[in-house]
């Protein structure tokens, strides 16, 4: 089970909800690589299988980190923060589609990557805003995480398969 709640709190807490995840059969969860090595470390030492860092959210541009005090653009933050994500023993990252080859090429050939963005034609809520240069599906990416629009239910896909 994919459980994406972007964890972002002191190291203990992240550790201790990780591992309360995992006791309820949670094979994958999410922290937020902006929180830093301790709180990504904590959650990789906690878990019971996956840990992927979320680098940028996917409806933030440069702007918006200029704003809380990143002054490089939402690529460059995505390679940082995926490096420090790599060094804390995480096994893998969210990032937008757009950034999956620099990614491959920071990160190497079999890091685990999941984009989100792919959503189904139904109609979506006002509040999804995807900026189009940070939201277009990858065929390098090797897990999509979706919407369907209706449950707000995330799933995901190996990008080769039939949706």
């Amino acid at each position: 089970m994919f459980l994406n709640l972007k964890l972002f709190e002191i190291p203990n807490s992240v550790a201790g909800a990780v591992r309360a995840a995992g006791a309820l059969g949670v094979s994958m969860v999410t922290v937020h690589s902006m929180g830093g090595t301790g709180i990504m470390a904590a959650a990789v030492d906690a878990a019971r299988d996956f840990v992927l860092a979320l680098t940028v959210v996917t409806s933030m541009t440069d702007s918006d980190l200029a704003d809380i005090g990143v002054g490089v653009s939402a690529g460059n933050q995505v390679l940082r923060l995926a490096g420090l994500a790599q060094q804390a023993g995480c096994h893998g990252v969210i990032a937008s589609p757009q950034e999956v080859s620099a990614l491959r090429r920071l990160l190497g050939g079999s890091a685990l990557i999941v984009t989100p963005g792919l959503l189904c034609p139904v109609t979506l809520p006002v509040s999804m805003p995807v900026p189009a240069h940070r939201g277009l599906p990858s065929p390098r990416a090797p897990h999509t995480s979706s919407w369907d629009g209706r449950s707000h239910a995330p799933w995901t896909r190996h990008p080769h398969s039939a949706l």
